[in-house]
């Protein structure tokens, strides 16, 4: 594709960058993301990708807004409680940048339909609360050599890194072989978040997803970022490929997807 003298103007700030330029910026505009969850971390994620240009964003969610929702997920409105996420997430979209083409799923995700969603998109966002939707995200990731921005928050922390293990970076279950038992790790709604925690991981999940497309900079693989709101602090934790992986290790026992409970 050929940026438009408006796409130029619009995005006149990544173009003086060396690092993007043209090139990188095309690169932006031509590509396909899909975001699982349109919530805390979602949000942020995707007001970034649809500001940057972002071709086509999908956006994948069953739930309608709530008025515990507005407190951190910053791309609805306190009018739109009631209404479904996918379609608040679409408007404020199309508000921000309407060259962005929308794709919305207003469903659960499930090992019935997570191949068939995910596979037209270049590059997967998890904006998910659970580890049922984690694993299966994982596991469709690998299948299809997807990779996987990863993202989860509880309370005052956060973390974030790239599972991708089709360019031989670690994937979710190197990290996690299985999910925890249910009822053994409380949700948000259970333990609370701090409303800016979602906010700043969120965005991290659109720089290391922009980095991948743009081919720009160091990549979060192999590499687990860990936030403390109250400390103010990062640490970094490095993580290796797992080669007895039950997925995508040497021998995976996994070889379809799995619903979990």
């Amino acid at each position: 594709m050929q940026l438009t003298n408006k796409q130029i103007l619009r995005y006149s700030r990544h173009l003086i960058l060396p690092e993007i330029g043209t090139s990188g910026q095309t690169k932006i505009c031509s590509a396909s993301v899909l975001c699982v969850g349109a919530g805390g971390l979602g949000s942020p994620a995707i007001l970034y990708l649809a500001a940057a240009g972002i071709g086509k964003i999908g956006i994948v969610d069953c739930d309608n807004v709530e008025l515990t929702n507005l407190n951190r997920q910053i791309i609805h409105r306190t009018s739109d409680i009631g209404r479904p996420k996918t379609e608040s997430a679409f408007e404020t979209i199309k508000n921000i940048n309407p060259d962005v083409e929308v794709e919305t799923f207003k469903e659960k995700l499930s090992s019935t339909n997570a191949l068939k969603i995910i596979k037209p998109y270049q590059i997967v966002i998890d904006g998910s609360d659970n580890f049922p939707t984690k694993f299966l995200i994982n596991d469709a990731c690998v299948m299809l050599k997807k990779p996987y921005i990863y993202g989860s928050v509880l309370r005052f922390e956060g973390q974030a890194t790239v599972f991708a293990p089709h360019i031989e970076a670690p994937c979710y279950r190197c990290l996690h072989p299985e999910s925890p038992p249910p009822g053994t790790v409380p949700s948000c709604a259970e333990a609370g978040v701090f409303g800016v925690v979602p906010g700043l991981i969120g965005i991290i999940q659109a720089t290391e997803t922009l980095k991948l497309i743009a081919q720009v900079g160091k990549p979060l693989l192999g590499r687990l970022l860990l936030f403390n709101a109250l400390d103010m602090k990062f640490k970094e934790l490095k993580i290796r490929r797992d080669t007895q992986c039950p997925i995508c290790g040497k021998n995976p026992s996994i070889t379809k997807l799995i619903d979990y409970k």
